[in-house]
């Protein structure tokens, strides 16, 4: 059976309405994966595929997204399924028009609405990816430890394993000690959250309903989220306006979101290389000197 078939029977399956694949067309905007919109003339779908290896991680965006999709907040598109197949995974999507302006001032009170949504602790029952970079969720009850085990130390020793060390090390070692000053008067809940909330992550519909995709997400500070808007541009006045309406932000976040943008750096830096190393080094003293 064709890799095609397959992906055929198993959209059968999820849908119960019959489904022959008949034309492929290679999808562009990624990186990581490959992506593809499948067709039978009729019905469309969007296939995402990498190495067997990594069905983890389709497996558990299928699932962030089912979870995110339950609140009836921001639109995300709808997981079809994941799986394997020979020496592939998988994960089939629906296939949305992206070629809308999106509403902003709408994704600001959406994002604040799915953040309002939360648990006792902070994390995922399942370990994810951010990036193609492992994200570990292990929950807890302490952000702080969270933050400190799960994604700043972590990312460090990733670093440190990559060939970065030196500067960045002490550094970060300065920052995992002193960090927590920036919670003395702040305690986060543990919203949910897309987790990787860059520009690049969301698009609007033809009548400019938002949409958010490609999800690394948990539980924790909502202001991680709103940091990640901010890091790369994007987003303009009417979602942040919107969004503190909705939900003000605490005075603290203006420092506090250097802080959450430092692990994006960092894992960029393990990722990608280049620039991001003295982008980091620059952040983390800037940082320092204001703790």
């Amino acid at each position: 059976m064709s890799f095609w078939r397959y992906i055929s029977e198993q959209i059968s399956d999820a849908t119960g309405k019959p489904f022959q694949c008949q034309q492929q067309l290679a999808a562009g905007g990624g990186c990581i994966n490959q992506a593809q919109t499948i067709s039978d003339g009729r019905r469309q779908y969007f296939v995402k595929t990498n190495r067997r290896d990594l069905a983890f991680m389709f497996e558990t965006e299928a699932l962030a997204l089912q979870e995110m999709a339950g609140t009836n907040t921001v639109r995300v598109p709808e997981a079809i399924g994941a799986g394997v197949y020979q020496e592939q995974s998988f994960l089939v999507l629906e296939q949305l028009d992206l070629s809308g302006h999106c509403n902003m001032a709408q994704l600001g009170r959406q994002l604040a609405a799915m953040h309002r949504i939360s648990q006792p602790l902070f994390g995922w029952h399942h370990d994810n990816v951010i990036g193609s970079t492992e994200q570990p969720n292990q929950m807890m009850d302490n952000w702080i430890e969270f933050w400190r085990q799960n994604r700043l130390g972590f990312q460090l020793s990733l670093a440190k394993k990559n060939g970065y060390g030196g500067e960045l090390q002490q550094l970060g070692e300065r920052l995992l000690a002193d960090f927590p000053a920036l919670f003395e008067s702040y305690h986060p809940q543990a919203s949910m959250l897309h987790g990787d909330l860059w520009g690049g992550n969301g698009a609007g519909l033809a009548d400019g309903t938002p949409v958010i995709f490609d999800p690394a997400f948990y539980y924790g500070d909502r202001e991680a989220d709103l940091a990640m808007t901010e890091l790369f541009g994007g987003f303009s006045r009417d979602f942040y306006a919107a969004y503190n309406e909705a939900w003000p932000l605490d005075h603290g976040y203006s420092l506090r979101k250097t802080f959450y943008n430092i692990y994006h750096i960092i894992n960029h830096l393990n990722l990608f290389g280049g620039g991001y190393h003295g982008q980091a080094l620059h952040m983390m003293e800037s940082l320092l000197s204001e703790i």
